[in-house]
């Protein structure tokens, strides 16, 4: 039980990065609290979504009746809204 008690500190720690002494939010942690864990912000960030990229692609070519069956679980509209609104970031920056 210790062992296990462990392990769950550990991953806690890992995917909720503590607060600062002061209780203000970890170097590297969003304003708004979201994404929390190290592991989101990686897939977040531009080269997370990339690697995702790549391994969806990869499971597309693999395995496209898997893959199919996978995307329709995601909620369409959301990542619709989503790849909206970085393209008009995007290009907002080039401006």
């Amino acid at each position: 039980m210790a062992r296990l008690a462990a392990t769950r500190e550990e991953l806690r720690g890992i995917f909720a990065p503590p607060p600062n002494a002061d209780g203000s939010p970890p170097a590297g942690a969003h304003p708004g609290g979201f994404p929390r864990s190290r592991t989101m912000q990686m897939l977040m960030s531009g080269r997370g979504l990339g690697t995702m990229g790549a391994a969806a692609a990869g499971l597309l070519v693999a395995r496209p009746a898997l893959a199919l069956r996978l995307l329709r679980m995601l909620p369409a509209g959301a990542l619709a809204r989503m790849l909206l609104m970085r393209a008009i970031t995007a290009l907002r920056t080039k401006q």
